[in-house]
């Protein structure tokens, strides 16, 4: 079938108009996409580390201990390809951009990534006191295996984990990219800022929050719906270097949709916030927090 010769016109005219629009007015003009990190290549990179981390859930085939060394570093070696380029990416850019927030030379992906990876051994013992955190704290999980490849909470941990360890190596723009794929995937928002200790557990998990300033310590259990936030701040200017959401000490229990705000606030060890709870304030060591359809929640 022949085009409408008025049509294509009219097509060619839009493609034109758009084209216009790139004026260099616009902070989303970036035309230099050759030096951008790529954020699909970033995206299977995590996908070749997981295997790794969980080698015998991701394998298509038998595993056992002469074919595992080879079965891991089929993964990391494309792992490491992939992460070097796009750190270095990420690195020029920022460079290029003249940006002083950034730590790392250009010239450094290989040794973060080398780094990372002598990092992973111990990744692995976090990440099963992970798994074992959601086992013993769900009665409903009915073995391990489950809770591995099916529980969103483990997804997104698991992108967490890595993305804090580029974070803290001071990597620009890829720790974001691997969270909040895990937050498109899952629900839960970790920003790779935060401080997370061992044995963590988000029981069902659709729209937890955790913000890039939160510290949570060990043997923390959150319910769905949880935000560990921030207060405004009047200016952007006032943000970078201020803690802005919460500390929540060691075996803390949160229950779903409460809110927790403020850089000052602090949830005392072992205290149990009931849902629907809004805090702005610290509570102290083994308190029980629950809202009774008031502003501000009773201690008891």
């Amino acid at each position: 079938m022949r085009a409408d010769p008025k049509r294509y016109r009219e097509l060619e005219d839009a493609i034109d108009g758009v084209v216009a629009s790139y004026t260099g007015e616009l902070e989303i003009d970036n035309l230099e996409s050759a030096a951008l990190p790529s954020k699909r290549a970033v995206i299977e990179a995590l996908d070749h580390l997981k295997p790794v981390l969980f080698m015998g859930f991701y394998a298509t085939r038998g595993l056992h201990r002469d074919s595992l060394r080879h079965a891991i570093a089929t993964h990391l070696h494309a792992a490491h390809q992939l992460l070097v380029e796009q750190i270095e990416r990420a690195l020029t850019y920022d460079h290029w951009m003249g940006r002083t927030d950034r730590v790392l030379p250009a010239g450094s992906g290989e040794a973060v990534v080398l780094g990372l990876f002598r990092d992973l051994p111990a990744l692995r013992r976090t990440l099963n006191g992970d798994v074992r955190a959601a086992y013993d704290g769900d009665p409903a999980a009915k073995n391990i295996e489950e809770i591995v490849f099916s529980y969103p909470s483990i997804e997104a941990v698991t992108a967490y984990r890595i993305a804090h360890r580029l974070s803290g190596a001071g990597v620009p723009m890829l720790p974001r990219i691997l969270t909040e794929h895990a937050h498109a995937r899952t629900g839960i928002d970790i920003s790779p800022g935060a401080r997370i200790g061992e044995r963590f557990f988000i029981d069902h998990g659709t729209g937890v929050v955790i913000g890039e300033t939160a510290v949570i310590g060990d043997d923390v259990k959150l319910y769905q719906n949880v935000t560990l936030g921030a207060l405004s701040v009047p200016n952007r200017e006032d943000a970078p270097g201020k803690k802005r959401h919460p500390t929540i000490e060691d075996e803390v229990t949160i229950y779903s949709g409460a809110t927790i705000l403020g850089g000052d606030t602090v949830i005392g060890r072992g205290s149990v916030i009931g849902g629907n709870v809004w805090l702005t304030k610290s509570v102290p060591p083994g308190s029980k927090v629950f809202g009774r359809g008031k502003s501000e929640p009773e201690e008891t």
